[in-house]
């Protein structure tokens, strides 16, 4: 019967306690990597993050249950064993509390497994015949019998013991990133933004620095200026001169090392990571699309109607091309969208922002990647969509922010100039001599 209750003990607390084990480990792991900042993702080799998800959580999930039902067993075959001793040869009580006592330290225990077993027989047996007047001989043939089992026992448990501490270390490594630095809170209990937030779209940027690692210099240091609601803003310099801070530095992606960042008055320091990344569209210059239909992509949350979804890709002059593939809005997209051109792919994103409706537009490099008629169409977009909009444009090429209301000139984390084209043109600065390179001028 012990035997049988000591199985059903261990399979209980190992079907019960290793599923809430694991499942809250994994939630934990899931949240923590989910909340840790975009240069955590940047250090930390994406191996790692593999081996997590995959390696250790199937060690926690399948190995530690396993060897932990394992050690279970052991542990009531030998209190089996214990007390069948105790039983019948009453006079083995103490050395049998003593090697039970002992039973803690493995380590010890795994080199002296055959002392320990060869001496509770010896000490079975001394006492049955010590205690031959008053014991029956089935009695002492159970009791040392059962005594013959301990060594097995003891090497088994032993082994299992060692391979779940081996195992444990998986616990170790998922709980390793709960450690890491983590973004600032997603929903705050209090929030200085009141819906509907943002009204008009005026950003201004007060002495703002930013730097990518507490050692590292300033990437960016005292940049300050206004953009004002509805206004197109072109931000050009370049390679290192700072553009994609300053929009990291509006998502927050990377917070303020001195200054910060006021839209519409509310300084974004003050609202939740949740409120201001879904107020502002974003659209870079690598498009992402993700395994799925082309609705999905489009509208993942499934907020739009199909007819809005038309209307966005007849904006940027893809509802011939969706028109005609198979499916249409069902069209299965490829990994990574490999099964489209780049060209559709940018386009689709930019429908996408078209969907959102936001009050912010940032464009990084959306455009150094597409051909000149791309380039046109997105351009159209923005120019028929976007009108009420904020929007900053973020480019290489220069002919891109020529059509900007104003265009600023980063230069080793500084703002160097700023105007409309046709000033700076005039100046003869640093962005004449952009536009000299590019062949413009």
């Amino acid at each position: 019967l012990s035997p049988a209750i000591g199985l059903f003990a261990s399979m209980a607390t190992v079907l019960l306690g290793g599923i809430r084990a694991s499942s809250l480990l994994f939630r934990g792991l899931l949240w923590d990597v989910a909340q840790s900042p975009i240069g955590f993702f940047e250090w930390t080799p994406i191996g790692n993050l593999l081996n997590r998800f995959s390696k250790e959580t199937d060690i926690v999930d399948v190995d530690i249950p396993d060897k932990f039902r394992s050690l279970l067993m052991y542990a009531f075959g030998l209190l089996e064993v214990g007390l069948v001793v105790t039983v019948t040869t009453p006079l083995l009580s103490w050395p049998s509390c003593r090697c039970c006592s002992s039973m803690p330290g493995f380590r010890w225990l795994a080199s002296n497994l055959e002392l320990v077993g060869n001496g509770l027989v010896f000490a079975a047996a001394l006492c049955a015949v010590l205690s031959k007047a008053h014991l029956s001989p089935g009695l002492v043939g159970f009791s040392v019998s059962a005594a013959l089992q301990v060594t097995q026992t003891l090497q088994w448990a032993v082994r299992s013991w060692t391979d779940l501490e081996n195992s444990i270390v998986s616990v170790e490594r998922l709980k390793d990133y709960a450690q890491t630095p983590k973004e600032a809170p997603w929903r705050p209990a209090t929030c200085a933004a009141r819906p509907p937030w943002p009204r008009g779209g005026q950003i201004e940027f007060r002495d703002f620095g930013l730097r990518y690692r507490p050692e590292l210099p300033l990437a960016v240091r005292g940049v300050s200026f206004k953009i004002h609601a509805g206004e197109k803003v072109g931000i050009v310099g370049r390679t290192g001169a700072g553009k994609s801070s300053l929009a990291g530095g509006l998502l927050r992606l990377l917070e303020a090392a001195e200054g910060g960042i006021w839209i519409d008055g509310v300084p974004i320091a003050q609202v939740g990571l949740h409120t201001l990344r879904s107020r502002i569209t974003i659209i870079p210059q690598d498009p992402i699309l993700f395994p799925g239909s082309l609705r999905m992509n489009l509208d993942m949350l499934q907020e739009h109607s199909d007819e809005a979804i038309w209307a966005a890709l007849e904006t940027v002059q893809l509802r011939a091309a969706v028109a005609s593939l198979p499916g249409q809005l069902h069209y299965e997209c490829a990994d990574q969208g490999d099964n489209l051109s780049l060209g559709q792919k940018q386009l689709l994103c930019l429908a996408r922002a078209l969907l959102r409706k936001t009050q912010i537009l940032i464009l990084d490099e959306a455009t150094a990647a597409v051909d000149p008629g791309t380039e046109r169409q997105m351009q159209a977009a923005l120019g028929s969509w976007f009108a009420q909009c904020t929007v900053l444009l973020i480019a290489h090429r220069l002919r891109s922010v020529l059509d900007c209301a104003r265009v600023l000139v980063m230069d080793e984390g500084q703002v160097a100039e700023s105007g409309s084209p046709a000033q700076l043109l005039a100046q003869r600065g640093l962005f004449y001599r952009l536009a000299q390179e590019s062949g413009l001028v």
